[in-house]
């Protein structure tokens, strides 16, 4: 399995996994398991031969939100910022984020363009260099990012 924790074994330490094959969420137990290289591999109750494994390949894998530690100052849980309003530093609104991205050197926010059905704009989360200011309550981003 890929996971986007900080470290990438940090999802072992959650007992209780809910996976999403499509639109629904199913609970699961971890019964065991370890870091291999930079991923994880793991065994969940009740999973008991390669084909049923085999079934969840391509799940997302959550946990209940109230399981989290809360986020320190200046940290976000990529659920908080997607949805939110992307704003240039002049106040032009770009969009907003739909998804988030790991590329290894750093996160990338993926912005629906505003008014632009399917054009995305790529920005790399970087704080104080292309991220200004992230208001959560307000729902907004501030950016500095030039565009085409």
């Amino acid at each position: 399995m890929f996971s986007y924790t900080d470290p990438v074994e940090a999802l072992l330490g959650y007992r209780s996994w809910l996976l999403r094959q499509g639109q629904d969420w199913a609970g699961h137990t971890l019964a065991e398991g370890r870091k291999h290289g930079k991923s994880v591999v793991a065994r969940l109750a009740g999973i008991e031969d390669r084909e049923q494994a085999a079934a969840l390949v391509g799940a997302d894998i959550g946990v209940d939100r109230h399981r989290l530690p809360a986020a320190g100052e200046g940290e976000y849980y990529w659920a908080d910022l997607e949805g939110l309003e992307v704003r240039h530093r002049d106040g032009q609104r770009l969009g907003r984020v739909v998804r988030m991205l790991a590329t290894g050197a750093n996160d990338v926010m993926v912005v629906q363009a505003a008014g632009e059905p399917g054009r995305e704009i790529l920005i790399p989360f970087v704080p104080s260099m292309y991220i200004l200011n992230i208001d959560v309550a307000e729902r907004v981003i501030d950016v500095d990012w030039e565009w085409d």
